[in-house]
């Protein structure tokens, strides 16, 4: 119990909410905030979090990288689709990312970023909702039927209102899906972030899914570009990958 708790609270951090107070942890967690306290003054002893001084509030600290690491080194993926993703991003002009599914959320394992006047500066942990986003849907829509299911299920349970919000948003995508086999975020969750996507299929069971998607920021052609230019390069380079895993 302890554990779960600890980590909703190192959880409750994200590129918006960098610097938390124990009051401000405990509204985000709903964990009493004498938990809260306990908690963070533990996570800092494991090095997992860091106080400031002047505002005595906490940050995540470099013991989260050591964490992560290990699972980052071990997916041979993304060693193959790092050439292909520059290479992608190169010709579309793109952000290109590649994903895949955390909970509610979609994380990114890896990013090339050639538009540097995109102000949301997409990177590898940056995370997304599910249900909002190109990727998201693609790794919906392409799980199997039960796993689908349940993910839908959890989604409308975990966060209701986003749920409604976007019912319509992912009915639509998955027409798109069944006929073209991609899925477009046309500035649904953002207006100024357009986005199309593409699953990669694993290679074998244990293997987690990923998706590899396509974004546009405030790009007046995007509606249109996304989907003759860049998805038909971003299928390609999804191929090239499922290749050089042995899947084609």
């Amino acid at each position: 119990m302890n554990l779960a708790r600890g980590v909703e609270v190192l959880r409750a951090f994200s590129a918006q909410n960098a610097l938390l107070g124990n009051r401000e942890i405990s509204v985000i967690t709903g964990l009493p905030k004498a938990t809260v306290s306990r908690l963070t003054y533990t996570l800092t002893l494991l090095g997992l979090l860091d106080r400031e001084t002047e505002s005595q509030k906490f940050r995540l600290a470099a013991g989260i990288l050591s964490l992560g690491h290990p699972f980052l080194a071990s997916m041979q993926v993304r060693q193959l689709a790092r050439p292909l993703m520059v290479e992608l991003a190169r010709r579309s002009g793109c952000t290109v990312n590649l994903g895949m599914r955390d909970r509610a959320n979609v994380v990114y394992i890896d990013s090339i970023r050639p538009d540097a006047g995109n102000a949301h500066l997409p990177d590898i942990g940056a995370t997304y909702p599910l249900m909002a986003s190109a990727m998201g849907r693609a790794l919906i829509f392409s799980a199997p039927e039960q796993e689908r299911k349940t993910m839908l299920n959890f989604l409308r349970v975990h966060n209701s209102e986003m749920f409604a919000t976007f019912k319509g948003a992912l009915e639509k995508d998955r027409k798109l899906w069944d006929k073209h086999r991609y899925c477009h975020n046309a500035g649904d969750w953002r207006s100024e972030i357009h986005a199309v996507a593409v699953p990669i299929r694993p290679p074998g069971l244990a293997a987690p899914a990923l998706a590899m998607n396509c974004t546009l920021y405030a790009h007046r052609d995007a509606l249109e570009r996304l989907p003759k230019e860049v998805v038909p390069m971003l299928k390609d380079a999804v191929r090239q990958l499922e290749a050089a895993q042995g899947l084609l």
